[in-house]
């Protein structure tokens, strides 16, 4: 390939797409406790966050931009109580609504509304197969009987199901029984999500890390699965980063399929973003949320090519994975334009390697827990 079309190329991958995606983050408020939790060290307080109107504006900006769907998160969704709005105005915009919930705090008759206003889709998460399991894991006595009576709602009511259970090493030895408790809740799809180390679980990381066997033994079980259940159960697994190959391209690719509003309003590249030092983010109710996506320094930081360094910049993958995951990079080396070093071309890969699996050895159960 000439030198001229290797460019076009390039800018072309640095070219703001149009985005598929939208994560809204409604507040981070939670009555679990998970050790892994995926929100900041520093959450965000209730008098802090986007009203309901000022959501349905950054639903209809996004509905605009091309986003065909939201992801309703938090923290716990139902801690707020005008959910219901919430999510009839993204169903007003035009956008597929999937909400993620722990179930705990969603009542019978909330979750009736939130079907009556169009709400197509919900995602639940897991922490174990049975309470004593699932309530140490989330910090909460009685979630997992709680979960169980939303996951009955949300079928009896047909509205698809997808169960998140996020693994590590205390729950990995039973993903076979993860499985069935899919199928037995009437579950279409099961994310088998394995714990991403940053946040709050780099600061469980000895808790938490699998062993290479569990990891091995886990592949094969999914595998086996698949084939079983094809047509019943839709299973998504992927290797942990610190066993696997090549990374996954985050968010599939910084700033090229989906942005983030957290509870406040900022607008970020990935969830984690804000880890990274030396980002400004910009606020929807400052900026257009278009020009922020096309514009916005957090998003031109580390979108497409232009950035990488070496073993990024010259290999044939780099608009495959497009250098993995940033935060992940920063958590481990100390920069975030490093290359992830799940990736095993890396030169911090072997350290990471050696270090999960040292922690994977270690007998440590204990939890430090998300507080509010």
């Amino acid at each position: 390939m000439n030198a001229e079309a290797l460019t076009a190329i390039e800018k072309a991958a640095d070219a703001a797409p149009i985005p598929m995606a939208l994560l809204a983050e409604l507040t981070h408020r939670c009555p679990l406790k998970c050790p892994y939790c995926s929100n900041p060290l520093d959450l965000i307080r209730r008098s802090s966050e986007l009203s309901a109107e000022t959501w349905a504006d950054v639903f209809a900006q996004a509905a605009a931009m091309g986003v065909l769907h939201v992801h309703l998160s938090g923290g716990e969704p139902a801690a707020r109580r005008d959910l219901p709005e919430i999510v009839e105005s993204a169903v007003t915009a035009g956008l597929y609504t999937n909400l993620i919930t722990s179930g705990v705090g969603l009542t019978e008759a909330t979750f009736a509304d939130l079907v009556a206003r169009g709400l197509d889709h919900v995602q639940l998460s897991i922490q174990g197969t049975d309470a004593t399991t699932a309530d140490r894991i989330g910090g909460y006595k009685g979630g997992f009987d709680t979960k169980m009576r939303v996951a009955a709602w949300i079928v009896a009511a047909g509205v698809p199901l997808t169960v998140n259970a996020v693994m590590h090493r205390q729950n990995l030895d039973r993903l076979s029984e993860t499985i069935d408790l899919a199928v037995r809740l009437g579950a279409r799809r099961l994310e088998v999500a394995h714990t991403q180390y940053h946040g709050w679980a780099y600061r469980n990381r000895a808790a938490l890390m699998p062993t290479p066997g569990q990891v091995a033994r886990s592949g094969e079980i999914v595998a086996e699965a698949r084939r079983r259940l094809e047509g019943v159960l839709a299973i998504d697994y992927v290797t942990p980063d610190h066993l696997a190959k090549y990374p996954k391209p985050c968010m599939g690719g910084w700033g090229r399929v989906g942005l983030n509003v957290t509870p406040s309003g900022k607008v970020l590249p990935c969830h984690a973003a804000e880890t990274i030092p030396g980002l400004v983010f910009d606020t929807v109710t400052e900026r257009p949320l278009a020009e922020i996506w096309r514009e916005g320094a957090a998003f031109t930081a580390f979108r497409g090519t232009g950035w990488m360094q070496e073993p990024c910049a010259s290999c044939p993958r780099k608009a495959v994975d497009w250098g993995g995951c940033r935060c992940q990079a920063l958590a481990w080396t100390g920069d975030a334009a490093a290359t992830d070093p799940a990736c095993t071309l890396s030169p911090h890969n072997a350290r990471m390697r050696a270090e999960a699996t040292g922690e994977a050895a270690d007998a440590d159960e204990a939890f430090a827990y998300r507080e509010m």
